[in-house]
């Protein structure tokens, strides 16, 4: 409802430009690709794939029309043409007719039927040939529906001829010895038949049957026996096949346009029989929701035939209708009031003949307003808008009345829904009297905010979008001054849904509703003002309605109490913990608004609460008494005034007493302790920072305990926020002994309870202790630095070399930034107080050790947490040493850091290549204060100049790796940016793997030619090699990127060289991994030596003699790898074996199985040495 017809089914954008642009179309543009498309079919059809690619792209332009089918009506009737022309060429073959048939559907499905099948031609001379082509297909051909569907509604047209049909039998006589049926049987058949398919037919021939039924020749002679035929089978067929709800199905979607297209005088005579059939069949009681709505719509159309057609002189008339006219009328200094049409005056003077059924009639209307499906009650809504415009004023207004009924709290929200819809139709149709809006309004008002608890959830969603449909529906139904008496409540109301509901369909429906009456009734508080704020698309974002959007409002006097009571009686004790948090901080926000109002009416409401029974009541109240609290402190201090002058003492006591009561109470235990403890905990922060007079008193020492009592209790780490938080403000405000200095007790204690805790065998025990430390204020550091710092370090190193508690770890890394920039940095400073010369390479040294950290569990490299807030502590405490004493910073410090930082921007997961890089160049570029001694600076500038910070996108590959391989030619950064981007090139992400694959061949390939340069990157490339033998996280990466290295020959200068180094030191390492066991290594280590025997010299002999010995491995898999590897190699070098035993080596390699026995193995292996003329390898005897 909310949606405009061009905004509908859009992609999200960021405005309302953007929408335009995306979704309105101006015309058809793709006219003459359609046209081309359609010429085509001739050659298409008969070959199944390009009859497919012509369909889906005929459906792609077709769905774009989808939201505004009305551009294609000039072009229907040429697109029209060319298709039955297909159709009616004798020529055509069976798959090209039913492909046209195909594209007619899905025309006819975009536009429309009811427009498109006006277009169908319909002459005489289109009844027989049509009837003939329908009665060969077959109803059981799944393939060719639309070709039966399009035939059906075709048919349906040429009913419309105004000749009797039995002039188109001409002489019935025999016809190959057959009689020919008259056309109008035929017709019946047909229609009857396909009400009784499965599939979408069934809908054209209900259609048909409205069409064909009604005309003068065919009404006398089958109308009566067509209906004992529906009735027969609606009576003797039940719900519970799917065979019978298919028949159900049909016949009562014919009987239901019967009655809907047939004159009243010829179908008023069968009503009654056709009423008691439904009676006796009891549809609303069926399981399944289409009969249900098909049963809704045969009764209401049943009781607009019992009714006479009459427009109601009682109902209640706005006059114009359409906005400009309104405002036209409005500016012009005499407005006529319409008279009545003449109709309607007669109507005045006419006795309704009302007839017994009717009753039935209503009564079942509004049974189906309670349905539980929304398309039942929706189409009882519409049909008790329509019986109600026959009927007389004092029996519509009974009506209305049993509509209201519906606004029950012991009714479910589908009556609830139901009943907003059917008071729409009544508003939207004037049979809803002003007289009627002092009952109506109040409940539409709570409709708006209907919301039923269900479990874990809640239901009325559904009410709500109804209800703003009603606001919307009245705006256009009545005069402003109708609505004048109830403008507050409405807007209040609509403005409440729009920014503080849920579901963002009922914000943008409010929305919507609240534009219309500011359009139409122009009485609505500040409306234009509003709007602009709470337009559909600012409503889209939940943060931002509660949050900004709410204070702009509330800043309208009219609204602010409204909104304040609403978020006090429906959103702090709502079910969602999401919706509850975000309505305290916008009480927060509603503060200033009416901060009396707040701590006198608000506060002691709420108080009472914080204590109560309710869990969701008691956890929104704790954080709105907070919020509040904290919001009256900062007005106070506006006015020099203390928060306990603003709330009353009794206030102040009953909020120092909430820990008391529920710790008595033992609800801080259980599933309810997780929402309890968080909460207080936000209480005791908020309390802390309003500045409380409660030091000294027994309530901090309460708090206190809380707060250590939950970081033992192993919580979450979205609660622990609220922990430290509260922590941190604690003691700040209770903990100084003077200004600046620390109780020295409460320090001692503090400190080492949460050192101790570091050590705990509870994973998140460690993580709250160490961010324990971390928020701890620096007067509560000073003289305890070097303890705090020694056990954060102690704590990460032993648990690195275990490989458990990884969270920890994150969370004392984090810890060891925040306790260094809470103390002072001086260069000859106290260790235990200061940063200084004597601590700095400790600290530095402990971030440093976990850029390392590439622990790996069940969830993956766990590590890389460690490693991103060890890059972000680096890149704050290297900022804050910079600024304030630079001649601390040792030039290894800073060398090893960027190193560092280079491979992890080089590595392969996206989020921490883009952390690494962006805090590698806010490193570079820092001016204020610039970070001494960054190694070769001038070379590192020109290839990350400064606009980098802002243009490179670290997380894209295809930007990222260009810029780091870069840095392959600075000797200080080839290593450690070789060693990261050698697990990317070996990675298995593919546009990791191929992005970073070509930016370091575009390296290599400039310096293939440069015999030095190539010669230190294979220096550098074997150190990572050797250094990382045992490290499969490194060596698997590396044989794969090595592999792919000699496969683009970029060491082809060393390969003229006989027994070059390089190969002989990678042939010596390779050896290493011949006893692995690993499946993966093997296989990228066979790679290797096949790449490696484009060298020269003896170390030919050496590669082959290693994969001789692989050619008998003691794993199947490995043997035959290296079978099919060294025939590969074969075949691209062919100058390493002689070319006379070649054809027999290439054989042996492709015909023996070596996944069969190993001693068979080894025999077929000795031959290829013999061949190869490499000593054949002996087996190895091992002694006991």
């Amino acid at each position: 409802m909310a949606l405009s017809e061009t905004e509908n089914g859009c992609p999200g954008g960021e405005g309302g430009e953007s929408i335009v642009q995306t979704c309105v179309l101006g015309g058809f543009s793709e006219s003459s690709e359609t046209r081309a498309l359609l010429s085509s079919l001739l050659e298409v059809h008969g070959d199944i794939a390009t009859t497919e690619s012509a369909t889906q792209r005929f459906l792609v332009i077709m769905n774009r029309y989808q939201e505004q089918p009305h551009l294609l009506d000039p072009h229907l009737e040429w697109m029209l043409d060319m298709l039955l022309e297909l159709v009616r060429s004798e020529t055509s073959p069976a798959s090209l007719v039913h492909l046209a048939f195909k594209f007619l559907y899905i025309t006819c499905k975009v536009r429309g039927y009811k427009i498109f099948m006006q277009l169908l031609p319909h002459e005489v001379a289109d009844v027989q040939p049509v009837l003939d082509l329908l009665s060969k297909q077959d109803p059981n051909d799944s393939e060719t529906w639309e070709t039966r569907y399009m035939l059906l509604l075709w048919l349906s047209m040429t009913c419309l001829i105004p000749f009797d049909l039995y002039r188109l039998d001409g002489h019935l006589g025999s016809d190959g010895g057959k009689v020919r049926e008259p056309t109008m049987d035929r017709i019946l058949a047909i229609a009857k038949s396909y009400l009784l398919v499965s599939d979408s037919p069934r809908d054209a021939a209900s259609v048909l049957v409205s069409k064909f039924m009604t005309r003068p020749d065919v009404k006398q002679k089958c109308l009566g026996e067509f209906l004992d035929w529906s009735l027969t089978a609606i009576s003797q067929t039940n719900d519970e096949s799917i065979g019978d709800i298919m028949v159900l199905d049909g016949a009562l979607q014919s009987l239901a346009t019967l009655f809907k297209h047939g004159k009243r005088d010829d179908v008023l005579q069968y009503a009654p029989a056709v009423m008691r059939c439904l009676e006796q069949k009891r549809l609303s009681e069926s399981s399944q929701a289409m009969l249900r709505k098909l049963g809704v719509k045969l009764i209401q159309r049943l009781g607009l035939t019992f009714l006479k057609p009459r427009l109601a002189a009682w109902r209640y008339q706005r006059g114009n209708r359409s906005l400009a006219a309104n405002l036209s009328a409005s500016q012009s200094t005499t407005v006529s009031t319409a008279a009545p049409p003449v109709a309607e005056a007669r109507d005045v003077e006419e006795d309704y003949d009302i007839p017994e059924e009717v009753e039935t009639v209503i009564e079942h209307l509004l049974l189906g307003l309670k349905d539980m499906e929304t398309i039942v009650r929706w189409s009882a809504a519409k049909g008790i808008g329509r019986v109600t415009g026959r009927l007389p004023k004092e029996l519509a207004d009974e009506v209305v009345g049993s509509v209201l009924d519906c606004f029950s709290f012991q009714e479910t929200d589908n009556a609830w829904h139901g009943g907003c819809l059917a008071l729409a139709e009544l508003g939207r149709r004037g049979l809803l009297l002003p007289s009627r809006l002092t009952d109506v309004v109040p409940l539409i008002v709570k409709s708006l905010t209907y919301d039923e608890k269900r479990g874990a959830c809640s239901v009325g969603s559904n009410v709500r979008d109804a209800a703003c449909y009603v606001c919307w529906s009245f705006a256009r139904a009545y005069e402003p001054k109708e609505l004048e008496p109830f403008v507050t409540q409405i807007a209040s109301s609509l403005v409440i849904t729009a920014v503080f509901d849920r579901n963002v369909n009922c914000r943008r429906a409010a929305s919507a509703a609240f534009q219309e009456n500011v359009g139409r009734q122009g009485t609505f508080p500040h409306g234009i003002d509003i709007l602009t704020a709470a337009d559909y698309f600012a409503v889209g974002n939940l943060n931002n309605c509660y949050l900004n959007i709410s204070v702009y409002v509330a800043s309208f006097p009219q609204y602010t109490k409204a909104m304040i009571d609403h978020l006090i009686a429906m959103k702090i004790n709502h079910w969602d913990g999401v919706i509850r948090e975000l309505a305290t901080k916008a009480l927060h926000n509603l503060t200033p608004q009416a901060p009396d109002y707040m701590a006198t009416t608000v506060l002691p409401q709420l108080l009472p609460v914080a204590v109560g029974v309710d869990l969701h009541g008691r956890h929104g109240a704790i954080l709105a008494c907070a919020e509040i609290t904290h919001a009256l402190y900062k007005l106070g201090r506006q006015t020099n005034r203390t928060v306990v002058d603003i709330i009353s003492s009794e206030c102040v006591d009953r909020l120092k007493n909430i820990h008391h009561t529920l710790n008595d109470r033992k609800q801080y235990r259980g599933f309810g302790g997780e929402l309890m403890r968080p909460a207080m905990c936000c209480l005791i922060e908020k309390l802390s920072l309003s500045k409380l007079p409660f030091k000294n008193e027994p309530v901090i020492s309460g708090w206190q305990w809380l707060i250590d009592d939950t970081i033992k209790s192993s919580v979450k780490d979205a609660n622990m926020v609220a922990v430290v938080s509260a922590l941190s403000a604690l003691c700040e405000e209770y903990y100084q002994s003077e200004l600046g200095t620390a109780d020295s007790q409460m320090q001692e204690v503090l400190v080492s309870q949460y050192i101790e805790g570091l050590k705990s065998h509870q994973m998140l025990t460690r993580c709250g202790s160490a961010l324990a430390l971390g928020c701890l204020p620096g007067f509560m550091i000073h003289g305890k630095l070097k303890q705090i710092l020694e056990g954060l370090t102690q704590m990460c190193t032993v648990s690195q070399k275990e490989g458990t508690f990884t969270e920890s770890r994150r969370d004392a890394v984090r810890a060891i930034a925040q306790v260094v920039v809470k103390v002072a940095v001086c260069a000859h400073g106290s260790p235990d107080s200061a940063l200084c010369s004597e601590n700095v390479a400790e600290v530095y040294g402990a971030l440093l050790n976990r850029m390392n950290d590439y622990t790996t569990d069940s969830r993956g490299d766990v590590g890389a947490w460690v490693r991103e807030a060890a890059m972000s502590s680096l890149m704050e405490v290297t900022l804050l040493v910079a600024g304030s004493a630079p001649e601390i910073l040792q030039p290894d410090l800073v060398k090893c850091m960027m190193c560092c930082l280079a491979q992890q921007a080089g590595e392969k997961i996206d989020r921490y290549r883009a952390h690494a890089g962006n805090a590698f160049l806010r490193l570079l570029h820092s001016t204020e204060p610039a970070v001494p001694h960054i190694p070769q600076r001038e070379e590192l500038m020109s290839i990350f100049p400064v606009e980098t910070t802002t243009s490179l996108n670290w997380n894209a590959p295809s930007q990222a790796f260009k810029y780091i391989t870069q840095l392959l030619g600075l000797p200080q950064y080839q290593y450690h940016t070789l060693l990261g981007i050698t697990v990317s090139v070996g990675g298995i992400t593919e546009s990791t793997v191929h992005f970073s694959s070509l930016s370091l061949f575009d390296h290599l390939r400039g310096i293939q030619d440069h015999s030095a340069a190539l010669t230190q990157f294979g220096d550098v490339l074997l150190s990572i090699f050797r250094d990382n033998l045992r490290n499969d996280r490194v060596s698997i990466p590396f044989l794969k990127m090595l592999n792919q290295i000699l496969a683009n020959s970029c060491f082809e200068i060393f390969t003229t060289q006989e027994n070059h180094p390089f190969c002989l030191d990678l042939l010596n390492l390779c050896k290493e991994f011949r006893k692995a066991k690993a499946i993966s290594k093997l296989r990228a280590c066979i790679s290797v030596l096949c790449g490696l025997i484009q060298f020269q010299g003896d170390v030919r002999k050496k590669v082959l003699s290693q994969l001789l010995m692989l050619l008998s491995h003691s794993f199947p898999v490995i043997r035959k790898t290296t079978a099919s590897q060294m025939y590969e190699m074969l075949l691209t070098y062919d100058d390493v074996i002689e070319p006379e035993v070649l054809d027999d080596v290439m054989t042996l390699l492709s015909d023996t199985n070596w996944e069969g026995d190993l001693s068979t193995v080894r025999t077929q292996r000795n031959q290829l040495c013999d061949w190869l003329g490499v000593p054949r390898p002996q087996a190895v005897t091992k002694v006991s």
